[in-house]
Protein backbone atom coordinates (compact mmCIF):
# COMPACT_ATOMS: atom_id res chain seq x y z
CA UNK A 1 0.00 0.00 0.00
CA UNK A 2 2.98 2.11 0.44
CA UNK A 3 4.57 2.17 -2.38
CA UNK A 4 1.16 3.22 -4.65
CA UNK A 5 0.68 6.38 -2.50
CA UNK A 6 4.34 7.33 -2.52
CA UNK A 7 4.35 7.62 -6.43
CA UNK A 8 0.45 8.77 -6.20
CA UNK A 9 1.52 12.13 -8.14
CA UNK A 10 -0.87 13.84 -10.32
CA UNK A 11 -0.05 14.78 -13.82
CA UNK A 12 0.40 18.63 -12.52
CA UNK A 13 2.96 17.33 -9.91
CA UNK A 14 4.79 15.97 -12.46
CA UNK A 15 5.19 18.71 -14.85
CA UNK A 16 5.82 21.08 -11.60
CA UNK A 17 8.73 19.14 -10.72
CA UNK A 18 9.88 18.84 -14.35
CA UNK A 19 10.08 22.51 -14.73
CA UNK A 20 11.68 22.89 -11.96
CA UNK A 21 14.25 20.72 -12.46
CA UNK A 22 14.58 22.82 -15.67
CA UNK A 23 14.61 26.03 -13.83
CA UNK A 24 17.61 24.86 -11.98
CA UNK A 25 19.37 23.45 -14.71
CA UNK A 26 19.21 26.67 -16.14
CA UNK A 27 20.18 28.92 -13.28
CA UNK A 28 23.28 26.35 -12.25
CA UNK A 29 24.73 26.91 -16.56
CA UNK A 30 23.60 30.63 -16.15
CA UNK A 31 25.77 31.35 -12.92
CA UNK A 32 28.54 28.65 -13.39
CA UNK A 33 29.40 29.27 -16.91
CA UNK A 34 28.93 33.49 -17.35
CA UNK A 35 29.51 34.55 -13.67
CA UNK A 36 31.56 33.07 -12.11
CA UNK A 37 34.23 32.72 -14.30
CA UNK A 38 34.53 36.16 -14.57
CA UNK A 39 35.15 36.16 -10.22
CA UNK A 40 31.62 38.08 -10.04
CA UNK A 41 30.15 37.54 -6.77
CA UNK A 42 25.85 38.24 -6.89
CA UNK A 43 23.67 37.70 -4.27
CA UNK A 44 21.83 34.80 -2.42
CA UNK A 45 23.09 31.64 -1.34
CA UNK A 46 25.35 31.46 -4.44
CA UNK A 47 26.88 34.80 -3.98
CA UNK A 48 27.83 34.07 -0.06
CA UNK A 49 29.12 31.04 -1.23
CA UNK A 50 31.26 32.38 -4.29
CA UNK A 51 32.48 34.92 -1.36
CA UNK A 52 34.12 31.67 0.79
CA UNK A 53 35.00 29.94 -2.76
CA UNK A 54 37.82 33.45 -3.48
CA UNK A 55 37.92 33.68 0.60
CA UNK A 56 39.40 29.87 0.67
CA UNK A 57 41.95 30.19 -2.19
CA UNK A 58 39.22 28.57 -4.43
CA UNK A 59 39.79 25.36 -2.21
CA UNK A 60 36.30 25.21 -1.01
CA UNK A 61 34.47 24.48 -4.17
CA UNK A 62 30.85 27.34 -4.30
CA UNK A 63 28.74 23.81 -4.22
CA UNK A 64 29.96 22.20 -0.95
CA UNK A 65 29.02 25.99 0.85
CA UNK A 66 25.56 26.44 -0.77
CA UNK A 67 24.91 23.09 0.40
CA UNK A 68 26.32 22.62 3.93
CA UNK A 69 25.01 26.43 4.50
CA UNK A 70 21.52 25.60 3.59
CA UNK A 71 20.94 22.42 5.63
CA UNK A 72 22.24 24.17 8.72
CA UNK A 73 19.94 27.09 8.67
CA UNK A 74 16.99 24.46 7.56
CA UNK A 75 18.17 22.24 10.75
CA UNK A 76 18.22 25.33 13.18
CA UNK A 77 15.04 26.78 11.88
CA UNK A 78 12.67 23.71 11.24
CA UNK A 79 10.49 24.86 13.56
CA UNK A 80 9.74 28.45 12.15
CA UNK A 81 9.56 27.52 8.87
CA UNK A 82 7.42 24.56 8.95
CA UNK A 83 7.87 21.10 7.47
CA UNK A 84 6.15 21.56 4.05
CA UNK A 85 8.76 24.87 3.50
CA UNK A 86 11.97 22.61 4.85
CA UNK A 87 10.74 19.16 2.31
CA UNK A 88 10.75 21.51 -0.63
CA UNK A 89 13.73 23.24 0.35
CA UNK A 90 15.81 20.49 0.77
CA UNK A 91 14.92 19.14 -2.32
CA UNK A 92 15.74 22.52 -4.43
CA UNK A 93 18.65 22.82 -2.46
CA UNK A 94 19.95 19.21 -3.17
CA UNK A 95 19.63 19.67 -6.61
CA UNK A 96 21.53 22.69 -7.38
CA UNK A 97 23.84 21.90 -5.65
CA UNK A 98 24.94 19.07 -7.55
CA UNK A 99 23.89 20.77 -10.47
CA UNK A 100 26.62 23.68 -9.63
CA UNK A 101 29.03 21.18 -8.14
CA UNK A 102 28.89 18.90 -11.52
CA UNK A 103 30.09 21.59 -14.15
CA UNK A 104 31.59 24.13 -11.65
CA UNK A 105 35.12 22.30 -12.04
CA UNK A 106 35.42 22.92 -15.57
CA UNK A 107 34.58 26.12 -15.89
CA UNK A 108 36.84 27.85 -12.92
CA UNK A 109 39.55 25.42 -14.74
CA UNK A 110 38.94 26.72 -18.32
CA UNK A 111 38.67 30.30 -20.27
CA UNK A 112 35.23 31.71 -19.89
CA UNK A 113 32.84 30.69 -22.94
CA UNK A 114 31.63 35.25 -23.17
CA UNK A 115 35.64 36.45 -22.62
CA UNK A 116 33.88 39.98 -22.72
CA UNK A 117 32.63 40.67 -19.01
CA UNK A 118 29.84 42.86 -19.78
CA UNK A 119 28.27 40.56 -22.19
CA UNK A 120 28.75 37.44 -20.12
CA UNK A 121 27.14 38.82 -16.65
CA UNK A 122 24.44 40.03 -19.20
CA UNK A 123 23.72 36.42 -20.32
CA UNK A 124 24.78 34.72 -17.58
CA UNK A 125 22.12 37.02 -15.70
CA UNK A 126 19.60 36.59 -17.83
CA UNK A 127 19.64 33.14 -17.86
CA UNK A 128 19.32 32.72 -14.23
CA UNK A 129 16.83 35.07 -14.32
CA UNK A 130 14.79 33.05 -16.01
CA UNK A 131 15.53 30.20 -14.08
CA UNK A 132 14.54 31.66 -10.72
CA UNK A 133 11.06 32.41 -12.42
CA UNK A 134 10.71 28.93 -13.62
CA UNK A 135 11.03 27.19 -10.22
CA UNK A 136 9.37 29.92 -8.34
CA UNK A 137 6.27 30.32 -10.45
CA UNK A 138 6.16 26.01 -9.65
CA UNK A 139 6.66 26.14 -5.90
CA UNK A 140 10.48 25.32 -6.19
CA UNK A 141 12.84 26.86 -3.78
CA UNK A 142 16.66 26.99 -3.71
CA UNK A 143 17.25 27.95 -0.55
CA UNK A 144 19.82 30.69 1.05
CA UNK A 145 18.12 33.90 0.70
CA UNK A 146 14.43 32.65 0.60
CA UNK A 147 15.27 31.13 4.14
CA UNK A 148 16.30 33.66 5.51
CA UNK A 149 13.20 36.19 4.29
CA UNK A 150 10.69 33.40 5.18
CA UNK A 151 12.32 33.78 8.57
CA UNK A 152 12.28 37.58 8.78
CA UNK A 153 8.72 37.62 7.70
CA UNK A 154 7.57 35.25 10.39
CA UNK A 155 9.21 37.40 13.01
CA UNK A 156 8.82 40.89 11.80
CA UNK A 157 6.89 43.15 9.07
CA UNK A 158 9.74 43.04 6.95
CA UNK A 159 8.67 41.72 3.34
CA UNK A 160 9.95 38.80 1.82
CA UNK A 161 11.55 41.41 -1.27
CA UNK A 162 12.95 43.94 0.90
CA UNK A 163 14.61 41.29 2.94
CA UNK A 164 15.74 39.14 0.06
CA UNK A 165 17.32 42.37 -1.70
CA UNK A 166 19.09 43.86 1.44
CA UNK A 167 20.96 40.70 1.69
CA UNK A 168 22.01 40.17 -1.84
CA UNK A 169 23.13 43.80 -1.99
CA UNK A 170 25.28 42.98 1.26
CA UNK A 171 26.52 40.17 0.02
CA UNK A 172 27.87 41.38 -3.55
CA UNK A 173 29.59 44.78 -1.13
CA UNK A 174 31.49 42.17 0.72
CA UNK A 175 33.63 41.17 -2.32
CA UNK A 176 35.41 44.33 -1.88
CA UNK A 177 37.25 42.76 0.82
CA UNK A 178 38.24 39.19 -0.77
CA UNK A 179 41.93 39.12 -0.53
CA UNK A 180 43.40 41.63 -3.38
CA UNK A 181 46.93 41.96 -4.60
CA UNK A 182 47.72 45.78 -4.55
CA UNK A 183 47.11 48.67 -2.56
CA UNK A 184 43.92 50.53 -1.15
CA UNK A 185 43.82 52.67 -5.17
CA UNK A 186 44.05 49.23 -6.44
CA UNK A 187 41.68 47.40 -4.52
CA UNK A 188 39.00 50.54 -5.12
CA UNK A 189 39.69 50.48 -9.10
CA UNK A 190 39.17 46.34 -8.79
CA UNK A 191 36.25 46.01 -6.78
CA UNK A 192 34.50 48.22 -7.23
CA UNK A 193 34.12 47.62 -11.10
CA UNK A 194 33.09 43.74 -10.27
CA UNK A 195 30.80 44.78 -7.29
CA UNK A 196 28.61 46.76 -9.70
CA UNK A 197 28.60 44.16 -12.26
CA UNK A 198 27.00 42.05 -9.47
CA UNK A 199 24.40 44.71 -8.66
CA UNK A 200 23.67 44.92 -12.12
CA UNK A 201 23.14 41.19 -12.43
CA UNK A 202 20.99 41.09 -9.32
CA UNK A 203 18.37 43.57 -11.11
CA UNK A 204 18.34 41.76 -14.42
CA UNK A 205 17.67 38.52 -12.92
CA UNK A 206 14.99 39.80 -9.91
CA UNK A 207 13.20 41.55 -12.23
CA UNK A 208 13.41 38.67 -14.90
CA UNK A 209 12.34 36.42 -12.13
CA UNK A 210 9.58 38.80 -11.41
CA UNK A 211 8.27 38.78 -14.77
CA UNK A 212 7.73 34.96 -14.67
CA UNK A 213 6.22 35.22 -11.15
CA UNK A 214 3.69 38.23 -11.91
CA UNK A 215 2.96 36.93 -15.80
CA UNK A 216 0.42 34.74 -15.27
CA UNK A 217 -0.77 36.38 -11.97
CA UNK A 218 -1.21 40.03 -13.85
CA UNK A 219 -5.19 41.07 -13.77
CA UNK A 220 -6.45 42.48 -16.72
CA UNK A 221 -9.68 44.86 -16.63
CA UNK A 222 -12.10 45.01 -19.53
CA UNK A 223 -14.54 47.61 -19.97
CA UNK A 224 -16.88 46.00 -22.99
CA UNK A 225 -19.75 48.63 -24.80
CA UNK A 226 -22.15 46.52 -27.46
CA UNK A 227 -25.66 46.18 -27.97
CA UNK A 228 -25.38 42.52 -28.06
CA UNK A 229 -24.05 42.73 -24.05
CA UNK A 230 -26.21 40.12 -23.00
CA UNK A 231 -25.18 37.28 -25.00
CA UNK A 232 -21.27 38.44 -24.63
CA UNK A 233 -21.90 38.54 -20.29
CA UNK A 234 -23.53 35.01 -20.94
CA UNK A 235 -20.54 33.84 -23.12
CA UNK A 236 -17.52 35.40 -21.00
CA UNK A 237 -19.38 33.87 -17.81
CA UNK A 238 -20.03 30.35 -18.75
CA UNK A 239 -17.18 29.67 -21.06
CA UNK A 240 -14.13 31.46 -18.82
CA UNK A 241 -15.81 30.74 -15.40
CA UNK A 242 -15.10 34.87 -14.63
CA UNK A 243 -17.91 36.68 -13.75
CA UNK A 244 -18.80 40.11 -15.65
CA UNK A 245 -20.76 42.88 -13.66
CA UNK A 246 -23.05 45.18 -15.74
CA UNK A 247 -23.91 49.04 -15.25
CA UNK A 248 -26.04 51.59 -16.85
CA UNK A 249 -23.90 54.31 -19.34
CA UNK A 250 -25.04 57.29 -21.33
CA UNK A 251 -23.67 58.65 -24.59
CA UNK A 252 -22.73 61.94 -24.37
CA UNK A 253 -23.33 63.07 -27.96
CA UNK A 254 -26.03 60.54 -28.84
CA UNK A 255 -27.84 60.42 -25.20
CA UNK A 256 -28.68 56.96 -25.56
CA UNK A 257 -28.62 54.45 -22.73
CA UNK A 258 -26.43 51.21 -22.98
CA UNK A 259 -25.29 48.56 -20.82
CA UNK A 260 -21.80 48.55 -20.28
CA UNK A 261 -19.67 45.43 -18.84
CA UNK A 262 -16.44 45.34 -16.35
CA UNK A 263 -14.62 42.26 -16.56
CA UNK A 264 -11.60 40.91 -14.22
CA UNK A 265 -9.57 38.20 -15.33
CA UNK A 266 -5.99 36.96 -15.40
CA UNK A 267 -3.84 37.35 -18.19
CA UNK A 268 -4.56 33.76 -19.44
CA UNK A 269 -7.85 34.77 -19.95
CA UNK A 270 -7.65 37.67 -21.78
CA UNK A 271 -7.29 36.24 -25.35
CA UNK A 272 -10.46 33.99 -24.36
CA UNK A 273 -12.27 37.19 -23.71
CA UNK A 274 -11.39 38.51 -26.97
CA UNK A 275 -12.39 35.76 -29.24
CA UNK A 276 -15.73 36.14 -28.21
CA UNK A 277 -16.34 39.49 -27.91
CA UNK A 278 -15.24 38.86 -31.95
CA UNK A 279 -16.94 36.27 -32.61
CA UNK A 280 -20.45 37.76 -31.01
CA UNK A 281 -20.11 41.62 -32.26
CA UNK A 282 -16.45 42.39 -34.04
CA UNK A 283 -18.12 46.66 -33.79
CA UNK A 284 -18.05 46.44 -29.97
CA UNK A 285 -16.12 48.68 -27.91
CA UNK A 286 -13.14 46.70 -25.90
CA UNK A 287 -10.50 48.44 -22.90
CA UNK A 288 -8.50 46.66 -21.82
CA UNK A 289 -5.96 47.62 -18.63
CA UNK A 290 -4.10 46.29 -16.17
CA UNK A 291 -5.06 46.26 -12.61
CA UNK A 292 -2.89 46.74 -10.35
CA UNK A 293 -4.50 44.41 -7.39
CA UNK A 294 -7.98 42.42 -7.47
CA UNK A 295 -8.42 40.60 -4.15
CA UNK A 296 -11.55 38.39 -3.15
CA UNK A 297 -12.39 35.70 -4.69
CA UNK A 298 -11.27 33.81 -7.58
CA UNK A 299 -7.78 36.33 -7.24
CA UNK A 300 -5.91 37.35 -4.84
CA UNK A 301 -6.63 36.64 -0.51
CA UNK A 302 -6.69 40.26 0.71
CA UNK A 303 -4.03 39.60 3.68
CA UNK A 304 -2.70 42.48 5.74
CA UNK A 305 0.16 42.45 8.17
CA UNK A 306 -0.93 43.95 11.91
CA UNK A 307 0.36 47.40 12.73
CA UNK A 308 2.02 47.64 15.88
CA UNK A 309 0.21 49.60 18.29
CA UNK A 310 0.28 53.22 18.24
CA UNK A 311 -0.07 55.00 22.23
CA UNK A 312 -3.05 56.79 21.89
CA UNK A 313 -3.08 61.08 21.39
CA UNK A 314 -4.35 61.97 24.30
CA UNK A 315 -1.24 59.62 25.72
CA UNK A 316 1.52 61.33 23.45
CA UNK A 317 0.06 65.00 24.23
CA UNK A 318 0.23 64.59 27.74
CA UNK A 319 3.80 63.29 27.65
CA UNK A 320 4.78 66.26 25.78
CA UNK A 321 2.64 68.40 28.15
CA UNK A 322 4.59 66.73 30.86
CA UNK A 323 7.99 67.35 29.48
Amino acid sequence: MMMPMLFNWSKADARDYLIIVIGMALYAVGFTAFILPHDIVVGGMAGFSTLVFFASGKMIPVAVTMYAVNILMLVCWYRVLGRQFVIRTVFGATLLSLMIGLIEGYFTSHPPIVTDTTMSVLMGSVICGCGIGLYYVHKGSAGGTDIVAAIFEKKSNISIGRTMMIIDVAIVTCSFFLPFDGDLDARIQGRVETIVYGWASIAIYSLLANYFVNADKQTIQFLILSPKWHEIADNITHRTGRGVTTFDSNGFWTGENRTMLIVWCRQFDADRIYEIVREIDEGAYVIQSNARSVYGNGFDPLRMKPRKSIPPRKTIETANTTS
